[in-house]
């Protein structure tokens, strides 16, 4: 009931239930009253509230109901657990009055309080030194605070000293040069060495603070000091291993049990400091001083060691920048890790991690694009292996989100071979939905980035027939998930060329959940559409959408066909012709359609290349040339329209030098789509509007085409497509052609037996 009455005078403090005054006239009273209960987390509990109402009182209240009787529950006199609380009071009121007041009403308490006999008040109360130095400003933290806190520093109470020194280190950047070097430094020296005489729980917050220290005394090191501190944090990084007991583990006794677990804290923390320790000796110095340690720090039998140094791996990354090579072999390590917690903390940066491992360094990592680490791709395949294997499905899931990366570090042909079939597997297998996702939207990513045509329409097959087509309709509906990343991914060319049709031919689907989806998906799918051009497709989805409104059986079904007729009918078409009114949007299509027709002229120069020299262009020189240039179109005005050149805008004089140039102006597309990051392709969700519907469905529609004069504007018709996006083997019928006459029993369920899932969402299981 205490409790609870705590936390309810505090919410309505928060909510501003009643006025300051009235608070103040019929709460704060009964809040003082309870401070001395004699249950300790009751008295916390209304303390705690204190301390929140000090912050919105007014100083007159402050003064007259909480300082003045401040001064006699803090006498000696009074109980440990008054004194206890007086000094956290104290600490909370010290930013609420004038520097005057302070000197004069607060700071002899807290002196009081600093030289009290019991060491649990001091303790207390040196902890509260921080917010009232922080308080009273600069001369009176020098000629009052650090006094105390020297004295305190040497108390006979370890818990007294260690509170000291972490005030202390909280408070070095008030200290000028002169009190860091003649005060503070001689103080750390000393707490350090005799640490490890002492218990190990000053070990563990020496430790954490290590890196803070080593900051802030930055600069005042004699080389000899600097040297001691190095070696003193090095012998905290092995603190324990070498230790060998002898006796397993269930004859250990429990006093070297707890030691052990204190040793782990240690090394934890010193793993967490170790970016502070690299700026401390310089990243120039990093292989000499500190890759040893690093290399204990990643192989530490103990997982909450390698845990936290996972966590740190990216900023040691940025810290080494050119020597970044040099913890090659320690990322390998901590992918091939036992622990998935591990892996899961490292995968948290592995974009920017692998960014740096191929962009760092000398120019042979640059060129070869982490051709010096062969192990890698072995390594990030038994990584997503383990995480499949385990029960962990959202690290499987993070897993796969952050491979989203790997077109932009290791090649083309490296992912179609490793990678890309593995998507396939976790699509058509695993059980769970967000994982299955997460890597339908990995494989869009890659086939966006696939430089071969051969492959790209490979990969399409296998997407409509296996899924679209397939006989389960649970892969049937991670189709039109997969249709939803296309639509955001790629061009609504690309989209219309080879999913438009296999997409809205689900619309005879024999299970209700599958129609359901694609109807939520129709107005995605109609945005991808273009008049006049594909005013073809606009015929055949209002056939579609007519065919569901007037056969349809299912009630749910056709509540959802009903609202998606309303909404397609509310939407506006988007024309061939650029519209100011969807300029960026049209402009980032066009952008995504170039660099889609730039994939097909590289590849076309390739096998040119092939045929005269006799060899590939390799990857580097594909990556050199887009690092060296620019895409032209980020530097137009939007007022000028612009024309996307293709592959059928060259006549066949044009000489090979032209055909290169042309190249070289903006073949930095793939470098500069990933430059952001990856995750920006989230932004690139084309939306851009169509109209055609009236909410009867009963013809095209009234829809206004834009006539064309501009010959800048590339219409996108049938007879306009790009050559060289033509298939060299011929794609499989989008047309599925089973319509309702599918066997029931072999489309209609997810293995065999026909059933109508619950619908709206289906949630995969924790």
């Amino acid at each position: 009931m205490q409790l609870t009455a705590a936390v309810s005078f505090l919410t309505i403090l928060q909510d501003e239930s009643v006025s300051i005054h009235a608070y103040t006239h019929s709460f704060l009273q009964v809040i003082l009253l309870h401070l001395e209960h004699r249950d300790t987390g009751v008295s916390n509990a209304w303390l705690e509230t204190l301390l929140s109402v000090i912050e919105v009182l007014p100083k007159e209240t402050l003064r007259h109901e909480i300082l003045n009787p401040l001064v006699s529950k803090a006498q000696l006199s009074q109980t440990v657990q008054s004194r206890l609380v007086s000094c956290k009071i104290l600490g909370k009121l010290t930013n609420k009055f004038d520097a005057h007041t302070i000197k004069r009403e607060i700071l002899p308490l807290v002196k009081s309080l600093c030289q009290d006999v019991e060491y649990e008040v001091r303790s207390c109360m040196c902890r509260q030194l921080e917010n009232i130095a922080q308080g009273i400003g600069t001369e009176l933290t020098k000629s009052v605070v650090l006094p105390e806190l020297i004295e305190l520093s040497r108390d006979e109470g370890s818990s007294v000293r260690l509170a000291a020194f972490e005030t202390l280190v909280n408070l070095l950047d008030i200290f000028d040069t002169d009190d860091r070097s003649q005060t503070i430094l001689p103080l750390v020296k000393s707490f350090c060495e005799k640490s490890f005489k002492a218990d190990e729980s000053i070990l563990i917050s020496l430790s954490f603070h290590l890196g803070k220290l080593c900051h802030g005394l930055y600069g005042i090191f004699t080389p000899d000091q600097h040297l001691r501190f190095l070696e003193f944090y090095k012998k905290l990084c092995t603190l324990g291993l070498q230790q060998e007991n002898g006796h397993s583990e269930n004859q250990i006794p429990p006093q070297i049990l707890e030691q052990e677990k204190k040793y782990i804290s240690v090394r934890k923390n010193c793993a967490y400091n170790f970016p502070a320790m690299i700026v401390f000796v310089d990243p120039k110095n990093f292989h000499l001083e500190l890759y040893s340690t690093f290399f204990c720090l990643c192989h530490d039998p103990e997982v909450p060691v390698r845990y936290t140094i996972a966590i740190c791996f990216y900023e040691v990354s940025k810290l080494l920048n050119s020597g970044v090579y040099l913890i090659h072999k320690e990322l390998i390590t901590l992918l091939q890790d036992e622990s998935l917690e591990v892996l899961d903390a490292l995968i948290d940066h592995l974009p920017e991690i692998l960014e740096l491992m191929s962009t760092g360094g000398e120019s042979s990592v640059q060129e070869n694009k982490l051709s010096s680490l062969p192990d890698l791709i072995p390594a990030l395949t038994a990584a997503e292996q383990r995480a499949a294997a385990s029960l962990k499905w959202r690290t499987h899931e993070k897993l796969l989100q952050k491979y989203a990366c790997l077109p932009h570090v290791i090649s083309s042909d490296q992912i179609y071979y490793r990678f890309l079939q593995r998507m396939f597997t976790i699509m058509m297998t695993n059980n769970v939905l967000p994982v299955q996702k997460a890597a339908s939207r990995t494989l869009c990513i890659f086939l966006r980035y696939n430089r071969k045509q051969e492959q790209r329409h490979e990969v399409i097959q296998k997407l409509i027939e296996q899924l679209g087509q397939g006989k389960s309709y649970w892969n049937r509906l991670r189709f039109l998930d997969t249709c939803e990343f296309i639509i955001e991914i790629f061009s609504k060319s690309f989209f219309c060329k080879y999913f438009f049709l296999p997409a809205i031919e689900l619309t005879h689907d024999p299970v209700a959940n599958v129609r359901m989806k694609l109807c939520y998906l129709l107005p995605k799918v109609k945005s991808t559409l273009k008049i006049p051009a594909d005013k073809h497709l606009l015929q055949q989805l209002e056939m579609c959408v007519r065919k569901l409104l007037c056969q349809e059986k299912d009630k749910d079904v056709l509540a959802i066909v009903k609202r998606t007729v309303l909404e397609l009918d509310r939407m506006e078409m988007s024309m061939d012709a650029f519209q100011k009114k969807f300029y960026e949007k049209d402009l980032l299509d066009q952008e995504k359609e170039r660099e889609e027709l730039l994939l097909l002229e590289m590849e076309q120069l390739e096998k040119e290349k092939q045929q005269n020299d006799g060899r590939p262009m390799s990857d580097k020189m594909y990556e050199k040339k887009r690092r060296d240039t620019k895409t032209p179109t980020q530097s137009l005005p939007k007022n000028i329209p612009i024309s996307v050149p293709g592959p059928s805008s060259v006549t066949p004089s044009t000489s090979k030098e032209i055909k290169k140039s042309k190249l070289i102006r903006s073949q930095s597309f793939n470098n500069q789509a990933f430059h952001a990051k990856y995750g920006n392709l989230e932004k690139c969700a084309s939306k851009s509007s169509t109209t055609g519907y009236t909410a009867s469905v009963s013809g095209l529609g009234k829809t206004s085409v834009l006539s064309l004069t501009d010959d800048s504007f590339r219409t996108r018709n049938a007879s306009s497509v790009p050559p060289s996006f033509s298939p060299n083997t011929t794609l499989p019928s989008t047309s599925r052609g089973t319509g309702n006459s599918l066997d029931p029993k072999s489309s209609g369920s997810k293995d065999t037996q026909p059933r109508k899932a619950t619908l709206k969402s289906r949630k995969s299981n924790p």
